[in-house]
């Protein structure tokens, strides 16, 4: 009977060999599931942290635009156009002078709109004005000036760029 017995010491050589290999599949299945994890969770924050240097180098790479046929824009009105990623505005004063302006509030970024009746820029968000002139904050929160461009006019239209 001892002869056919198998002493409880002795283990097959391929069982333990199947168990480590089922290890080391589990332990690299759970390494690479933990950095595709780490990565899920982290681009979300990348792509935060780096948008407003992008905006930025978009922002810069715009130096002008040319609005085709906005020399017809009649005297006292507004002319809303991008200028890179942001609005901006292009006004038509009626002594005939022409300004082109950030339309973004210099306070929290609300887009500002151009009051002709009472001759000023206004930001509905918090009551801030801007002179339409030449974009200097007046009254109201805005810490600083709109930003004024460049305005140049001729027979196809009117060139705005940065100054």
């Amino acid at each position: 009977m001892s002869e056919t017995a198998i002493s409880p010491n002795i283990v097959p050589e391929h069982a333990e060999n199947g168990d480590t290999w089922t290890r080391r599949i589990f332990l690299a299945a759970a390494g690479v599931a933990g950095i595709g994890y780490a990565a899920a969770l982290a681009y979300p924050v990348y792509r935060y942290l780096a948008s407003p240097s992008e905006m930025a180098l978009s922002a810069a790479a715009v130096t002008e635009a040319t609005l085709k046929d906005a020399q017809k824009l009649p005297k006292g009105a507004v002319l809303m156009f991008k200028f890179g990623p942001s609005p901006a505005m292009l006004i038509h004063h009626t002594d005939n002078s022409w300004v082109a302006l950030t339309a973004v509030c210099t306070h929290l970024g609300c887009t500002v709109q151009y009051e002709p009746e009472a001759d000023r820029i206004h930001c509905a968000c918090h009551g801030g004005v801007y002179n339409p002139y030449t974009g200097a904050n007046v009254s109201g929160p805005p810490p600083k000036p709109l930003k004024l461009f460049k305005v140049a006019v001729n027979d196809t239209g009117v060139e705005v760029s940065r100054t």
